[in-house]
């Protein structure tokens, strides 16, 4: 299938083009229709599925045939849990629709007010907002809501994670009753489905995680080894490989910091990425990594959304991630667009239970190696692809 069978205009149709994309991934072929009939959609999209395309392209699309009427509106609200992701967000909808001449902004914190607010003064046909930064703005009377068309909750389950749902809910409540409502969401957990429940009525659901979760294009594979020890082979893994850039994961601020001076006694350049960094900071950091002067970037789950390379060869989970979903997320930022790539895991004893719920949603054993002087004394055990968590256990007696 073409995007032209879509529905989607000539404009928009040349800047797909112009980008090279000659065919609508799955989330995108499902998603754009759905969209443009103006119903409300909850939709379960890993990282590298096109899920941000799968929302603008319709909006650009609906949005096409009229303006802003007022100042200090908008027409369409992205809600999104990060910097990054604002500004990557906004980068898509420029690139998509440079044609149309629409008007969009990344509205987002750790900047100044000033710039912000001015370019809300003649209206802005698509706000892409952090929810803090927009209810700042909504107290300072910058913006407001009456003219807002679309409504969507994008990486829903990571602006929960990051406890924004007061501010969610808040945002919602002074939105028109009547709006298009669109919710993405890398997992489906209990609170994004009690979201989904009190925001979104008689929406269409569409899930495309089994689907990413066994992409033949990712190269699965897992080391086992000691927790203290991990860092060491951290080292031996970089330069024995030598993989021309690598996103490592890892759990805290304070880690990320302390594992890059770790690697940097051994020689090896790295940089932290994380919330705690100013956004100045974070953004040069961003840029370097995707430009490829920055090597190795050891980067927190939450600040990491947002992080978007199209060639990105390997991602290293120095830590496992909880839930097993955020693996699949995670592991989604290589191998894009039918590329290939690596996923690597560094497991010790003690992510066993951990392992377990990322293999039981795969629905697959990862391949172990053992590294020649890492081999662990703690054993991990071979990991039970029917386990269930003891709580869910407990909740099914």
């Amino acid at each position: 299938m073409s995007f032209s069978k879509l529905g989607l205009s000539d404009p928009i149709l040349k800047a797909v083009s112009d980008l090279g994309y000659s065919s609508p991934t799955t989330i995108q072929k499902q998603a754009i229709p759905v969209i443009l009939k103006g119903e409300n959609l909850i939709a379960a999209a890993q990282t590298g599925t096109g899920k941000t395309a799968g929302f603008v392209l319709p909006i650009l699309e609906m949005l096409s045939k009229g303006e802003t009427q007022k100042k200090k509106r908008f027409r369409a609200l992205i809600l999104v849990p990060t910097r990054e992701l604002a500004i990557q967000v906004n980068s898509s909808i420029v690139d998509y629709g440079k044609h149309l001449g629409l008007k969009s902004l990344a509205m987002y914190g750790g900047v100044d007010y000033q710039p912000q607010k001015q370019a809300l003064v003649d209206g802005i046909d698509i706000l892409v907002a952090t929810p803090g930064r927009l209810i700042d703005l909504y107290g300072q009377h910058s913006v407001y809501f009456e003219e807002a068309e679309i409504l969507v909750l994008d990486e829903a389950d990571r602006m929960l994670d990051m406890g924004f749902i007061e501010d969610i809910n808040k945002i919602i409540g002074r939105l028109p009753n009547n709006i298009q409502n669109l919710l993405f969401s890398a997992t489906m957990s209990n609170p994004v489905r009690e979201l989904a429940r009190t925001a979104i009525n008689d929406a269409t659901e569409i899930a495309i995680t089994k689907h990413s979760a066994s992409k033949s294009n990712i190269k699965q594979w897992l080391v086992t080894v000691d927790k203290d020890k991990k860092s060491a082979l951290l080292s031996h893994l970089l330069t024995e490989n030598s993989w021309p850039q690598a996103l490592i994961f890892i759990e805290t601020k304070h880690g990320s910091a302390k594992l890059v001076a770790q690697l940097e006694k051994r020689g090896i350049a790295a940089e932290a990425f994380h919330s705690g960094r100013n956004q100045a900071s974070r953004a040069r950091v961003l840029e370097a990594f995707k430009d490829g002067s920055i090597k190795y970037l050891v980067a927190t789950g939450v600040a990491a959304r947002g992080i978007d390379i199209d060639d990105l060869p390997c991602v290293i989970n120095y830590d496992l991630p909880y839930p097993a979903d955020e693996y699949v997320h995670r592991i989604g930022r290589t191998g894009r667009a039918g590329a290939e790539g690596e996923a690597v895991s560094l497991v010790s004893r003690d992510n066993f239970k951990h392992l377990c719920m990322i293999e039981s949603r795969l629905g697959q054993l990862i391949e172990r190696r053992t590294i020649e002087g890492f081999v662990p004394s703690k054993e991990v055990p071979i990991s039970i692809l029917n386990y269930v968590p003891k709580h869910k256990r407990e909740s099914n007696n």
